[in-house]
């Protein structure tokens, strides 16, 4: 008797037939969660200020699985707009990730009345806007929303004021949304991001002075695991909460870094 040979099923997509718009993902962390989340059967609306970025991602990664919505977030009513266009683009969303944010460094005495506002209104103001114009799509589908963070939302550090400022903002604001509208099966879920070796992170230590290698030369204690994290870990964790997997998890916080936040001691023992 000769047996049929079993068949190998396709993987299981985890964002099979998702709708997802991630802001800022033109480049960096955004692009790579555009990457990944279209190979997971997420159709990616993409968002940024650049169009020739953007339409070489889309050239990437097909244009039949992305959009994209050009929009300045220091803008007040850009949200409204991105988020009707947005709903204008596959007519339904699951999710929406929150990622674009303005990095500039600056000290106290640096630190104007609009220099403050321009990053608030990127890190913190677009995105409790863009929530409140998608909130009514969010909980029809039961969506929900995935806000990148940093660790500098704990303290940050003395030339990241405004920058630490936002990113403390948007992990109350994920908190408190996710304890106000669990019933209504919408979910809030931040992700704190430790130091990422993105091409714009790797320019500005360029600009510090540091020579072009100077991601392999790290000392130990700044990347025990040999290396920077990069944009492709932040997506692999971004997937499971943007996905159905991760329900009904909401209010998380959860901090992507190679070294423990609370208690750490930079140990420079030889081993």
């Amino acid at each position: 008797m000769i047996l049929p040979a079993f068949q190998s099923l396709p993987p299981l997509m985890r964002l099979q037939d998702q709708v997802i718009l991630i802001t800022g993902s033109t480049t960096g962390i955004g692009a790579a969660m555009a990457r990944l989340f279209v190979k997971e059967g997420a159709k990616v609306i993409l968002h940024g200020r650049n169009l020739e970025r953007a339409n070489a991602l889309r050239e990437e990664i097909g244009r039949d699985n992305t959009a994209f919505i050009q929009g300045d977030l220091q803008d007040p009513d850009a949200p409204a707009q991105i988020a009707a266009d947005a709903l204008a683009c596959f007519g339904r969303l699951d999710c929406l990730v929150n990622n674009a944010a303005f990095t500039t460094r600056a000290h106290l005495k640096d630190t104007d009345v609009a220099f403050f506002d321009r990053i608030i209104s990127v890190n913190l103001r677009a995105p409790l806007q863009l929530i409140r114009h998608l909130f009514p799509a969010l909980e029809q589908s039961q969506g929900c929303v995935v806000n990148i963070g940093s660790v500098l939302a704990h303290c940050g550090q003395a030339n990241m004021l405004a920058y630490s400022i936002s990113k403390g903002g948007l992990m109350t604001m994920t908190r408190n949304l996710a304890d106000a509208h669990g019933p209504k099966k919408v979910r809030f879920n931040q992700l704190n991001v430790g130091w990422t070796l993105t091409e714009n992170e790797y320019q500005v230590k360029l600009d510090d002075g540091l020579p072009a290698d100077w991601p392999e030369t790290l000392p130990e204690y700044a990347a025990p695991s040999g290396r920077l994290v990069a944009p492709e870990d932040i997506a692999e964790a971004a997937v499971y909460w943007a996905s159905r997997s991760s329900r009904p998890i909401t209010g998380s916080v959860l901090e992507l870094e190679q070294y423990p936040l609370i208690g750490r001691y930079t140990n420079h023992e030889n081993s």
